[in-house]
């Protein structure tokens, strides 16, 4: 304990120092006590970068939590003080560019461990935080650092699991839900915050408070796909429903992009009908060569039967195939159904009638699916690698266009990773929130999710994948594709004002009332740090 207290008590000196607070060290040590603040150079390295390792910012001090109230006193310390400083939540880490760290500042790693509430409810909380699956309520109350793979297991136990799924379950619920967090239940389910009952946040002026639809209620919509700046999300009271116990995983080829996209807008549209009568899950991915499909989510086909594109005729596509994936979950009450049921949804698409390809997995196995490849990766030292990934939301109207444009133009016939591609209902989203999308009633998720390579090809360079990235921008920009970035990145205030649109006066409304002194997530660059603020002058940038 000893130790403790002296590396906590260097790590609040050189905040002193450097940041110049005017608060007691004293009292400053007493509130961060119940965790540990650390100043350990591997803590500061890795909470420096993240899985982009495109960017790197070194925070002065890390902070492990043990509660929400060690998060609550560190971020009334950071709004109390002179001259504050900048405090960032992160989970696993997965940003790409930076969105997650604190330069000069403080960055609250909130995965790894579960924590507990203190005990004594804060303003506006009704009950302590823990790790609690209501089978009655369905619902499991998560703490906001846990990961979706967590989550699961724990759900598992008591036959329930979440509605709605990123494809990578090793993220945290957090920051997830910070961004909107989807995959191909969005289409039925809406993306996880839109299967939220409640959550506890610690806005930047270091109030702990409970929000939900009913209390808080600015503050709940505020958060969901906020990108951290209204608030640390530390805990989320997540909708659950009975787990199935398999999956049939199925994937069927095209070689015609329109015949491809009708069949996904008419698979999403049955999101109404009864579960017998629609797929659980529609998503699909864009196949430039054979490489990518064998090696991709390499669980579903196996190494001696490999998937042959060159076989299968492409139709004038440049050797271009689009791949639609689709799943049906069952349990042991549905089993002697399922292969009818499959069958008679699969009798209305136009695909390729020779690439039906079908495997039959537990329904854990595929929910973890991308983990598998995550970890054939690192064997293969290819997971720790810069990933210039993009990910953008483009209207059903001009995804033909943005086929044409950037799939058969600006990709060529090489990709260094993945390109999903599939269709979300807009009515699924809530607009409450304080995600943006495309104002139509369908939009697409479009996910270039590359890695930078040293393998001797340029297509594969770092400087090659950003660069082709800002041709897309300025191939939708000439085009007039009213593109929306997912998991969004600029530079500037003026590209986060043309990002929110219509939605940026709210926006900034928000952050003035829940974060004045502009404390928190400023690695996201929406607005100004805190060291430009100061508390008589919130309306300065």
């Amino acid at each position: 304990m000893a130790t403790k207290l002296v590396l906590i008590t260097f790590a609040i000196c050189r905040l002193l120092i450097t940041v110049g607070l005017t608060m007691d060290p004293a009292e400053l040590l007493r509130l961060v006590v119940d965790g540990q603040l650390s100043m350990d150079p591997s803590d500061v390295e890795t909470a420096s970068k993240d899985f982009g390792l495109m960017s790197r910012a070194e925070p002065l001090a890390v902070m492990h939590p043990a509660s929400a109230e060690d998060v609550t006193r560190l971020v009334r310390a950071a709004y109390s003080s002179a001259k504050s400083f900048s405090v960032s939540a992160r989970g696993h880490g997965h940003s790409i560019n930076g969105q997650a760290q604190a330069r000069n500042g403080v960055v609250v790693e909130m995965s790894g461990g579960n924590r507990v509430g203190s005990g004594k409810p804060a303003a506006g909380r009704s009950e302590t935080v823990g790790r609690v699956v209501s089978e009655k309520g369905l619902y499991m109350d998560a703490w906001g650092g846990e990961l979706w793979i967590e989550v699961l297991r724990a759900t598992l136990e008591y036959g329930l699991a979440p509605k709605s799924w990123t494809d990578y379950l090793y993220l945290s619920v957090g920051g997830t839900l910070s961004n909107a967090g989807i995959s191909g239940q969005a289409f039925n389910h809406g993306p996880q915050i839109s299967n939220v009952l409640e959550v506890d946040v610690v806005t930047g002026k270091g109030e702990l408070l409970t929000c939900s639809e009913e209390r808080n209620s600015e503050l709940f919509h505020a958060v969901l796909g906020g990108l951290g700046q209204f608030g640390i999300i530390t805990r989320a009271r997540i909708a659950l429903e009975p787990a199935p116990k398999r999956v049939r995983w199925i994937r069927v080829l095209y070689s015609n992009f329109s015949a491809f996209t009708k069949d996904q807008e008419y698979l999403i549209s049955l999101h109404g009908q009864p579960s017998s009568q629609k797929f659980d899950y529609v998503e699909g991915f864009v196949i430039v060569d054979e490489g990518l499909i064998n090696n991709w989510r390499s669980s579903f086909f196996s190494p001696s039967n490999p998937v042959k594109i060159s076989s299968i005729d492409s139709n004038g596509n440049g050797g271009i195939l689009y791949c639609l994936e689709i799943t049906k979950n069952y349990d042991d009450s549905t089993a002697d159904t399922i292969d009818q049921e499959i069958e008679a949804l699969l009798e209305k698409l136009d695909f390729v009638p020779t690439s039906v390809f079908t495997t039959d997995l537990p329904y854990v196995d595929f929910l973890d699916r991308v983990h598998k490849a995550e970890l054939k990766l690192r064997s293969k030292g290819l997971w720790d690698v810069p990933h210039p990934w993009l990910n953008l939301f483009v209207p059903k109207s001009r995804i033909a266009d943005f086929d044409e444009g950037v799939f058969k133009g600006i990709l060529g016939n090489k990709t260094s990773g993945p390109v999903l591609i599939y269709p979300m209902n807009n009515d699924k989203w809530d607009q409450q929130s304080s995600v943006v999308t495309p104002d139509e009633d369908v939009f697409y998720l479009v996910a270039l999710l590359r890695s930078a390579l040293d393998s001797g090809d340029e297509t594969h360079t770092l400087e090659y994948l950003t660069d082709q990235n800002r041709r897309i921008f300025k191939f939708c920009d000439e085009a007039g594709i009213k593109i929306k970035q997912y998991l969004p990145h600029y530079t500037t205030q003026q590209e986060w004002m043309d990002h929110f649109g219509d939605k940026w006066p709210q926006f900034y409304q928000r952050k003035m009332e829940f974060d004045p002194r502009r404390i928190l997530a400023t690695g996201q660059r929406i607005f100004a740090g805190p060291s430009s603020v100061s508390i008589a002058g919130h309306d300065q940038l």
